[in-house]
């Protein structure tokens, strides 16, 4: 009996901690949102106080006080330029998945995997992370192209209206394509994506992370796009399109708001082209 009993006991204990677990990984998934939105402000804050207290050259207008992002001009440059894209990516792009990284735990623990459930969430958001950080190589090297080309401003903006009425526009039409239909309809339904896609064990949880990533960057990489227009450091701008996702993929139910940011997106890249 006694046996019995401190076994019973050590259940009941083993149950507790599996019934905080979402709580747990919650918290710390909020923890590295939050920590990436500080480094961007602090970034912004910073760049903006060392532009407006720079001198400007001759023949060149005084900083108007946006702040200067880092810009990818040589290998530290690059790497300073790689480490703002990959913490943007983790801020903006985190929020929505939180629901399908806790998802995944609850799977887990009902099919009884004690014990991994916590370190299955965080191989599983790792590897979503892990795609992401994958973009902003890519996203970095397009920055450093950019600007060899001069067709970007000290802060990162497109410098000239054609440029950014075309990132508008392919945003805009990228939003009605059968492509982001289906990479939308998978991060929309994260239960779907995992009856379909489950792998057990710390190797299916990275895989399924990874792919789970895929998705979310084949339906975003366009809106991503959207930050050479207005700024890469204009957190307002930043902020905004990291809300339109968190909408577009967590309230299925609206859905008229991918259709009318592609019209949005659409006229507003004419209206800037007609400008230009």
């Amino acid at each position: 009996m006694g046996r019995i009993g401190t076994q019973s006991a050590l259940d009941r204990g083993i149950d507790a901690t599996l019934r905080h677990d979402r709580w747990i990984a919650l918290g710390g998934l909020a923890g590295v949102v939050v920590v990436a939105w500080l480094y961007l402000w602090y970034t912004a804050t910073g760049t903006d106080q060392a532009s407006m207290s720079m001198p400007a050259m001759p023949g060149m207008p005084a900083m108007s006080g946006m702040p200067s992002p880092p810009r990818a001009t040589d290998a530290a440059a690059f790497t300073l330029a790689l480490v703002m894209w990959t913490v943007m990516m983790a801020g903006m792009m985190l929020p929505s998945a939180t629901p399908t990284v806790l998802l995944y735990g609850a799977i887990v623990r009902k099919n009884g995997a004690r014990g991994t459930v916590l370190p299955g969430v965080w191989i599983f958001a790792s590897a979503y992370l892990l795609v992401w950080a994958g973009f902003s190589v890519a996203a970095t090297v397009l920055q450093t192209l950019l600007e060899r080309a001069s067709l970007l401003t000290p802060t990162l903006a497109a410098a000239s209206n054609r440029a950014a009425a075309l990132a508008l526009i392919v945003a805009g039409v990228y939003q009605l394509t059968p492509l982001k239909r289906s990479c939308l309809a998978r991060c929309r339904n994260p239960l779907e994506f995992f009856m379909t896609r489950w792998r057990a064990g710390p190797g299916g949880a990275f895989r399924m992370g990874l792919e789970h990533g895929a998705y979310c960057v084949g339906c975003c990489w366009a809106l991503m796009m959207l930050l050479f227009v207005a700024g890469v450091m204009n957190l307002a701008w930043v902020a905004l399109i990291a809300a339109f996702v968190f909408v577009e993929k967590l309230f299925p139910a609206v859905r008229l708001v991918s259709p009318l940011a592609s019209a949005a997106l659409i006229v507003a890249g004419l209206f800037l082209l007609a400008r230009a």
